[in-house]
């Protein structure tokens, strides 16, 4: 259980940077597919969390490197 709590509020504060700093990308969210179950019940554990905490990196990077100028 420590483990999904500290996935969640990763997954928490990643989420509020691309909000707050990111919102042109922001919007995207709600439309990833990690966040859509194709089951009616699905199973959210560990391993699910961990993957769209990955997936949100994934996008926030892809973003810096293509959109940003340093």
């Amino acid at each position: 259980m420590e483990q999904i709590t500290r996935i969640l509020n990763e997954i928490t504060t990643i989420t509020l940077e691309i909000e707050t700093k990111y919102p042109e990308i922001y919007k995207f969210l709600e439309e990833d597919t990690a966040t859509l179950p194709f089951k009616e019940h699905p199973k959210i554990n560990s391993k699910v969390l961990l993957n769209y905490l990955e997936s949100l990196k994934q996008l926030l990077l892809h973003h810096r490197e293509t959109h940003l100028i340093n």
